[in-house]
Formats: structure tokens, sequence, C-alpha cells
């Protein structure tokens, strides 16, 4: 049985994947700069990250070889909801970037997590953070090609760890928060406390601070902009960056929480886009949230899809140009994921049959340490997941399913 409800998206970014994406360009400046020796310790740390595509290093929808600084690529950005240098678990955040010489530029499109897709070599359609889980990033990458219908060049994962390890590399940012508040760590709630007022968190209580939404008389309004501030606090101490013993911090910190495809020399060819970082054009695609036998999928609109494939493929120099229904529809304002969320109430979770909802609890992803053994589709697969929606009810190791599209 199917049931289906339309919800009106709001824009999806991804905030803190965000953050850890402009951390990662800033040091790919750094990477090109005349300081051998920090050149030096950035290639050493992205060769130990190093991990390649089982495909190779080229996509098979390339007839030829690409470099960043003289071709159109794309950069598939995975957060993965894993700590402690696991980088194997699902992935809860997906970024596809492409990257354009000519103009230059770069656009990004937030893939919701719940996407349902096909997902090659299974049966029935899926939500494409499954392909992880089946697949590893292989899997995952040629799922995201298929969907879009665009090569993916390279693929860069991300941690949680890697947020908060930033942060404390950069000895922590500054805030100013509009609320006192408490919030959970990864055992205990209550144990992270936010004061009113200007103050510098470490990095784990940064993350406290821009996933709390329950406490804001905003919600996801306010955590937005507290998002935002923390983002801006990043990259403010990253410009003002100059200690080399704190730089080999936070190249650690990135080292031990990543794996790329991305070679030390396309980083450097890379650099010539950071001047594009503050001009980042970001869109989606709309859907609608639909229920099939007790769990959440998010169904693309296959005119909104279309559009933004299309849209990929010319910044990709793949296509000369997007047809004209779907430039009238850009012309009209429609940019996907762009519409102000409705009056609707959220599919909420439900305490007798384990439906979660696209609304989210902030604090699910705390949980994993408790669930490893519940959810063992991490290692042999992701059916579990659809099984848990259907039995467990309001078992523990339902709860990461709660998570909303907006941030991680």
């Amino acid at each position: 049985m199917v049931e289906s409800r339309m919800t009106r998206n709001k824009k999806k970014k991804r905030p803190v994947l965000k953050t850890l994406i402009i951390t990662f360009a800033i040091l790919l400046l750094a990477a090109g700069s005349a300081f051998a020796y920090v050149a030096t310790q950035i290639q050493n740390v992205t060769s130990e990250s190093q991990v390649e595509l089982e495909r190779g290093d080229q996509s098979e929808q390339r007839e030829d070889a690409v470099k960043p600084d003289v071709h159109p690529v794309s950069v598939l950005f995975l957060g993965l909801d894993t700590r402690d240098g696991d980088l194997d678990g699902r992935t809860d955040a997906m970024v596809l970037a492409t990257f354009n010489p000519d103009e230059p530029s770069i656009k990004m499109v937030n893939i919701p997590r719940d996407t349902l897709v096909p997902i090659p070599g299974r049966q029935a359609e899926d939500k494409i953070n499954h392909a992880h889980a089946y697949g590893g990033v292989d899997l995952t990458v040629d799922t995201v090609e298929d969907l879009f219908q665009i090569p993916v060049d390279y693929y860069v994962s991300l941690n949680f760890d890697a947020f908060m390890e930033i942060i404390d590399a950069l000895n922590g940012v500054t805030i100013d928060s509009p609320m006192a508040f408490e919030e959970t760590d990864n055992q205990t709630y209550g144990t992270i406390q936010i004061e009113e007022g200007e103050q510098t968190l470490d990095g784990e209580e940064a993350l406290a601070y821009v996933r709390m939404r329950k406490s804001d008389p905003q919600g996801d309004i306010g955590r937005g902009e507290r998002q935002k501030e923390v983002m801006a606090s990043i990259v403010d101490e990253m410009a003002s960056f100059n200690s080399i013993t704190n730089f080999n911090s936070l190249l650690n910190a990135i080292g031990n929480n990543l794996y790329t495809n991305v070679a030390f020399n396309d980083m450097v060819d890379m650099h010539a886009y950071a001047s594009e970082l503050d001009n980042i054009e970001s869109f989606g695609y709309d859907g609608e949230g639909v229920m099939q036998d007790g769990v959440y999928y998010y169904q693309p609109d296959e005119f909104s899809l279309e559009k933004t494939r299309q849209r990929l493929q010319v910044h990709l120099g793949l296509r000369a140009s997007i047809d004209p229904e779907f430039e009238e529809a850009l012309e009209g304002g429609d940019d996907g994921n762009e519409v102000e969320p409705s009056g609707e109430p959220n599919l909420e979770w439900n305490e007798n049959d384990g439906n979660e909802d696209a609304g989210g609890m902030e604090n699910d992803e705390w949980n994993n340490s408790e669930n490893t053994e519940e959810e063992s589709w991490q290692q042999d697969g992701a059916e579990n997941d659809t099984q848990s929606g259907q039995q467990n009810g309001t078992e523990d190791n339902e709860e990461w399913e709660t998570t909303d599209n907006n941030s991680w």
C-alpha cells in the first residue's frame, strides 16, 4: 500500500556538509601555494586518504580523460553519519558539484538521502543512501551517474569527526547564540550547555549548536541561521590561519576522516575555483514524500529532475543548452527545492508503527553506538532498514531513520 502526500520542499543545502566542502576547497588553494612545506604536508595527507574507484580513474561515461583546470568536471561529496574514523556507514548527506573552468563557475545539487531511485544490480527501487550500504562508494557513484545521466569524475567522503576536529584544530569558533539551551553529546542529553550571547565553541559544541532545532522557536529557520553563522566563523578562522602546528592538526582532521580519489595534482589544478566559493549556485529537484509499507521515501518529480539533469549536462559541456520548456520554468523562478515549507504538519514519528518522518529528529545520529548490533544492514545490506520500519515499532535502532533532509 502506498500513501502519498505532496510536500513543498525547503531549500536543502546541507550547510554542515557545505562547510566541509568550503574548508576542503580552501585546502586546495593551499596546495597550489608557493609554500613548499604546506604543499608537501597536503600531499602526504591526501596520499593517505587516496582510495581509487574500482572502475579506475575515468568514468565509463567519459570517452577521454579530464583535467580540472582544462575540462568541466564533477565531484560527489558524501557526508557519512559515522565517527571515529569510520567511513563505511550509510550516506546521510549527498551533494553533487560541477566545476566549469571556462566561466569559471561552480554549481551544487543537494540529493535528499531518501530519494527513491533505481540502484544498479538491485531488483527494486530504494533510497539512494542505501547504495552505499549495498556497494560502498562505487555503487553510490554508479547510482548518481544513472540518476543525473552525467559522469561523476571524483568523490570525497567525510564523516562527523571531520567537522568537529576541523573546529578543534582552529581552536574553536566564535558565535553569538540568540538563546541558551541544552543538547546531547554522543552519550547523554544535557551534557552540552550553550549559553546566550557570544562565546567560543569547541567541535562537539559547535556540532550540537548547528543541529539543534526543537529548542529554537524559529525551528528550521533558526537552525539555518546558526549553520550560516558557524560556517562564516570557520571561514574567518581559516582566513587568519597562520600556525603551521595548527595547520598540521587541521590536515590530520581532514585526513583521518576523509576518503577521496582526487589526486594531489588535481587539487592543485582546482585552486583556480577558490574565487568562486562565495558564488556557488545551489539548486535541486522537487518531489513528494511517499510512504511505502511503512517506510518514508522522497519521490522526485520527473519534470524537475530532468530540468536539473539538463542544467548539469550543460555546465559539464555535454549538451549545448537545456530544452525550451525547462528554460521557461527557470525564467519563472522554479529552481527546485527553493519553496518555503507549507503549513501542513510533518510526517511525524509514530510510536505505534515506527514510521519515520520527513521533518526528523535532529539527535538521531548520536545513537549509532547503541544501534550497531541492531543495524546489521551496514554490513549485510540495507534490507533491515525496511524491515525495521515494519516490525520494530519504537525500537531505538530506528531512530537514525528520522533525520530530515536539511542538515546532518
